[in-house]
């Protein structure tokens, strides 16, 4: 299956990464590639190997024509819900960018709204360059981010499974609670913070 580009001489492409893990922030990315310096390799950022990521990442942020970051954080992820709030973090990232693009591609089935015309591209992480870029520069970003919060943390093994809600993950939550970058709008945490409620009125 191809992808057939709009006509548009200046294309972002935007990802998130972080919709399903119960702690942290959505973090998004918006990348223009330049068509003189073409990057190999591309590819949906969950189908690379951690080292071909961080390498790519190292040569997107080199080559590309701009790039950008965009994020929500946990208290916006429970105020606003978390398609609200990964709609909020792909709008700050295209914001972002040094380049104003004409025209955005964005990985999924619905976009933000943006002072320029967009399309959804399901599957666009594996389908479209731009896309796939831009998955791999939110997906390096954020695992480091789980890599910090497990310096921080360490008792929850936010290394190995970067926040998403895994049997290990759900276990610690249940022994430790959750910590303050929790996002306590998702069930698992809103249970467990339950729980301690209920513990500490029986002690």
């Amino acid at each position: 299956m191809s992808f057939i580009y709009p006509q548009a001489s200046l294309i972002a492409g935007v990802d998130e990464v972080g919709r399903g893990p119960l702690v942290g922030a959505v973090v998004t990315a918006a990348v223009i590639l330049d068509p003189a310096k073409p990057i190999v390799g591309l590819a949906d950022s969950k189908k690379l190997s951690e080292k071909r990521r961080l390498a790519l990442f190292d040569e997107i942020k080199e080559k590309a024509l701009s790039w950008s970051l965009g994020r929500a954080e946990p208290e916006e992820i429970d105020q606003l819900n978390i398609l609200h709030a990964t709609m909020l973090a792909m709008q700050r990232a295209v914001a972002g960018l040094a380049i104003v693009p004409n025209f955005v591609l964005i990985d999924g089935n619905r976009c933000p709204a943006l002072p320029m015309p967009a399309q959804a591209v399901v599957k666009g992480d594996s389908l479209v360059a731009e896309i796939s870029a831009a998955s791999i520069i939110a997906k390096v970003t954020r695992d480091k981010e789980m890599a910090e919060l497990d310096l921080l943390f360490p008792q929850y093994g936010f290394a190995q499974h970067k926040g998403y809600p895994t049997a290990l993950h759900m276990e610690r939550l249940a022994l430790h609670g959750a910590t303050p970058h929790h996002r306590r709008s998702f069930a698992p945490v809103r249970n467990a913070l339950l729980d301690a409620e209920v513990l500490a009125a029986a002690r």
